[in-house]
């Protein structure tokens, strides 16, 4: 009987992680709609209110005060070490390096650089928008007040907007802005919602921030988030000259790259064909024809011995030859003088 192994979660996981990946043929890009230029109105109009409450010392600032007097963090003191942990998901530096390796690896399977060219942007939109607000406006936060029941507007501080309440915003917004269906996108909206709320609550426990200066940090990140898809076409330019400038970098190294001659394979000698002749023989049957010849380290003709050999004069010698001389061993005895006995 036949049985298959039933797949955890996890293993499904990983089966999910190791497709293929392709990239997308249509992206679901958010278009500025009616409805978005609406609600980007009214929370626009809600921004300069909150900035005309506080400049005008209104009850927004005397609720302030009062925020601060009750001193959350003594009232709340066991939630302290919590609330100093929390308080670092609303910080540039690491929400920036989280969410930017999360957009980092969906671009990777993606094949596209649209979830990093939107951070970005979002983020330079947040540090233009809230950094000027910050210096125009110069607000000291509580810990530095001068005067109970001032604004403390223009005194040279900056905290005002809330960085860590827009940042919050901005950085997990994006996720759900970048969310690839409709459910996907409410409940990561819903989910950013809460995490930017925390963070700028945390940061009036930790009296960091007038409450004033959390609710324009809302403000300040929602009106970055539905003004993206006015950005959409130069994020799209953005992308296309990037991977236009990608391919001509690799025609020019394929083109400055040296050319190598290509290795020539050898042949054995078995499967060589035999060479033909005009007439038709092959140099096989020419060679078989021919008579052995004799190795060049024999001598030509019969070979004698040394005493049989004539004495030959070498060639370049001085001593003229003689014609009296006999070989060796066939001299005249009687020719030679005898020795005295």
């Amino acid at each position: 009987m036949r049985t298959e192994r039933n797949l955890t979660r996890l293993d499904r996981v990983f089966a999910r992680l190791d497709r293929e990946p392709e990239r997308p043929a249509h992206l679901d890009v958010p278009q500025m709609s009616r409805h978005r230029v609406a609600l980007f109105s009214a929370t626009l109009a809600f921004y300069l209110a909150i900035v005309w409450l506080v400049v005008t010392t209104s009850w927004l600032v005397r609720l302030d005060w009062q925020v601060m007097f009750f001193r959350p963090y003594q009232q709340w003191s066991e939630i302290h070490w919590f609330v100093d942990y929390y308080v670092v998901l609303g910080q540039r530096g690491p929400t920036a390096v989280m969410v930017c390796a999360w957009l980092g690896w969906r671009s990777w399977r993606q094949h596209t650089l649209r979830p990093l060219l939107t951070l970005g942007t979002s983020l330079l939109l947040l540090n233009l928008t809230v950094g000027a607000a910050k210096i125009g406006m110069g607000r000291l936060g509580p810990h530095y007040a001068t005067a109970i029941g001032s604004n403390e507007m223009g005194l040279g501080g900056d905290i005002f907007p809330s960085g860590h309440t827009a940042n919050a915003v901005v950085t997990w917004g994006i996720l759900a802005y970048l969310a690839s269906t409709p459910r996907a996108r409410r409940w990561l909206s819903a989910l950013s919602a809460v995490t930017s709320l925390g963070v700028g609550l945390a940061t009036v426990y930790l009296g960091t921030h007038w409450l004033s200066d959390v609710i324009l940090g809302w403000a300040a990140g929602l009106l970055i988030l539905l003004a993206l898809p006015a950005f959409e076409p130069l994020i799209a330019r953005t992308e296309a000259g990037i991977f236009t400038l990608r391919d001509r970098l690799r025609d020019r190294r394929a083109r400055t790259a040296p050319v190598t001659a290509p290795v020539p394979v050898p042949v054995p000698l078995a499967q060589r064909a035999p060479a033909v002749r005009p007439d038709g023989i092959t140099a096989a049957r020419e060679t078989a024809a021919r008579p052995p010849r004799t190795p060049v380290y024999l001598a030509p003709g019969p070979h004698t011995t040394r005493a049989e050999r004539a004495p030959v004069t070498p060639a370049g010698s001085r001593r003229p030859p003689h014609a009296d001389r006999l070989p060796h061993g066939q001299g005249n005895p009687a020719a030679r003088p005898l020795s005295g006995g």
